[in-house]
C-alpha cells in the first residue's frame, strides 16, 4: 500500500491493518522528513487518544493529515506504532 498526496509517496508497507476502513502504515514506513508534529488531539471511545501529523511538501502543508495512537487503549493494540491517513491523502495499492 502507498500513501500519496502532491504526487508524493509519503508512506509505503506491505504491512498495514485496516481498521474501521483505515490502513493503518507502521509508523517506520513513513518518510519522517515529510511529517510535523502537530499540537492536535481528538479522543476515540476504543481507541484512546490520538496524536497527528501534518504533512509538509514543500511550501505545502496539509494541516493533521496522519494520526496515530500513541497509547492504544485495551482491545485497540493493533494500532500501535502506526498511522493512518485523511485529508485528501490517497490510500492505495
Amino acid at each position: 500500500m502507498k500513501a500519496i498526496w502532491k504526487d508524493t509517496v509519503i508512506a509505503e508497507s506491505d504491512d498495514t491493518v485496516v481498521v474501521e476502513n483505515n490502513h493503518y502504515f507502521p509508523a517506520s514506513s513513513l518518510r519522517k522528513e515529510l511529517f510535523k508534529p502537530s499540537q492536535t488531539h481528538t479522543t476515540c471511545g476504543w481507541k484512546g487518544v490520538a496524536s497527528y501529523y501534518d504533512v509538509v511538501i514543500g511550501e505545502a502543508k496539509n494541516a493533521d493529515a496522519a494520526w496515530f495512537y500513541p497509547e492504544p487503549m485495551k482491545g485497540a493494540e493493533q494500532v500501535k506504532d502506526r498511522v493512518a491517513f485523511w485529508k485528501g491523502v490517497v490510500v492505495s495499492k
